[in-house]
């Protein structure tokens, strides 16, 4: 089958495909907006503890059950136990439900790079310019399907040949724009109409500090499950990505390395994105700006680029061109996973497979984009948010079922198969498993516990 027949050339090339994976619109977009919400330096603290224990957890699994099956979520978890075989289901559901939805939302920021660069920033920063853009039943439309199809021509090309090839350009990029930006919010200066000066440098320590006021065991609850479901939207487990990467590893590539380097890599663009982000919007909006929220991205953020004056347009199109790579990287991956699990189900080759698939994601696309607009609608969820279209398959795919797939695993991994199973892929060959025993008391019993109050606290069951 064709899809056995693929593989990445070596180690790099697989870091930076599951690294592009991992480093999505989640680092650029979320996590700042977060570590602004929750406690700046205490958010921070929390989510590298977190990445550490559970995040190396699950990536550990993912990418080790990838390599030691050679198949994709759906053969990979019936192979271990043919009666599991329904999480891998499971597990191929949640990148088909993103799918519908990620490349709307590579659409907008696609938009917005194109209205930076040519020369309408100003524009971008006005009041009610992102609500008019989304809810035309024309534009929208047409950005989600030009994303959709970049991304669906990557894939066909395959994964030495198309998905490896570009991340090995894209992600270096990726990297040297995020630091430039970064280093360039440090050097900002502005004294707003009361006279005070606000800097680069008080930004970056107001978003490395960690702030303690008012804090209270249900708020620190809270902060905890931020950024657990932070590391779900960064690191792309629990929905069966690195399953499929980790079935195209050769075995003579180091997983621990290989794990390391993701890790690193994915929280590094996270913290960098937080220093570029946190400090531009309070040098000009000050602490109040922080509150933006989701909106960050494609409200507040313009604002700020426009009080740059001249110097605002160019990191303009330097953020929305990052967060275009950003983007483009984690929606190839999502639509590899499902690619690779269809090629499996119906004995498929690869360029028959994504035609097929690109139809299908062309329509849904347009559907999506189309949800604030000819099919708008408001329905009310069960953590008490109101929701669109592009909301609920949202809230379906990363709140309910990643959360649910994750303690499943955990539990089938950690008490069904035992955790040699996966310990035994990552010592292959010889190689050193440095953290054997933390994976050990991590999958057994810490991680479960920890999926089951996400869970339900994502569910809405527990307030």
């Amino acid at each position: 089958m064709e899809k056995k027949a693929s593989s990445f050339s070596g180690q790099i090339g697989f870091v930076l495909a599951a690294a592009g994976s991992a480093v999505g619109v989640g680092n650029l977009w979320r996590f700042p907006y977060l570590a602004a919400k929750d406690g700046g330096g205490l958010f921070l603290l929390v989510y590298l503890v977190l990445v550490l224990t559970f995040g190396f957890t699950l990536l550990t699994s993912d990418i080790a059950i990838g390599r030691r099956t050679k198949q994709s979520a759906i053969r990979a978890y019936e192979t271990m136990r043919p009666k599991w075989k329904f999480l891998g289901i499971l597990t191929f559901l949640v990148p088909v439900l993103i799918m519908t939805y990620y490349a709307v939302i590579g659409g907008w920021i696609t938009k917005y790079a194109a209205v930076y660069l040519t020369g309408q920033s100003a524009a971008a920063a006005e009041d009610g310019y992102f609500t008019s853009f989304i809810t035309s039943p024309v534009s929208p439309v047409v950005f989600a399907l030009l994303f959709m199809g970049v991304t669906a021509f990557i894939v066909y090309n395959g994964v030495e040949g198309g998905i490896e090839r570009v991340s090995r350009y894209m992600m270096p990029i990726l990297l040297v724009l995020v630091v430039v930006i970064a280093g360039y919010a440090l050097t900002l200066r502005h004294e707003d109409t009361s006279g005070q000066m606000r800097t680069g440098l008080e930004g970056l320590r107001y978003y490395l500090t960690p702030h303690m006021e008012g804090l209270t065991v249900s708020r620190f609850l809270q902060i905890l499950l931020d950024a657990m479901s932070q590391l779900f939207f960064s690191l792309s487990v629990s929905m069966g990505i690195m399953i499929t990467y980790g079935s195209y590893v050769k075995p003579d590539v180091d997983l621990n390395k290989a794990v390391n380097q993701i890790e690193i890599f994915d929280t590094g663009v996270a913290l960098l994105a937080g220093a570029m982000i946190i400090p531009a919007v309070y040098v000009f909006s000050g602490t109040e700006g922080m509150s933006a929220g989701p909106s960050l991205m494609f409200v507040s953020l313009p604002k700020v680029f426009a009080a740059m004056g001249k110097a605002g347009t160019f990191v303009g199109i330097l953020f929305f061109v990052t967060a275009i790579f950003a983007t483009l990287t984690s929606c190839i991956s999502v639509l590899e996973s499902i690619t690779a699990n269809c090629m499996e189900i119906f004995h498929s080759g690869r360029k028959k497979t994504v035609l097929v698939l690109t139809v299908i994601y062309l329509a849904a696309s347009a559907i999506i984009a189309l949800g604030y607009s000819i099919f708008y609608f408001e329905v009310q969820l069960p953590n008490g948010s109101a929701a669109q279209l592009l909301d609920i398959m949202d809230y379906v795919s990363n709140s309910v079922m990643m959360p649910f797939i994750a303690l499943l695993s955990t539990i089938l991994i950690g008490w069904v198969m035992t955790p040699d199973y996966v310990i035994d892929e990552m010592q292959r060959g010889g190689k050193t498993f440095r953290r054997k025993k933390l994976y050990r008391v991590m999958i057994r019993y810490v991680a479960p516990v920890m999926m089951l109050v996400l869970f339900l606290q994502s569910t809405g069951i527990l307030a």
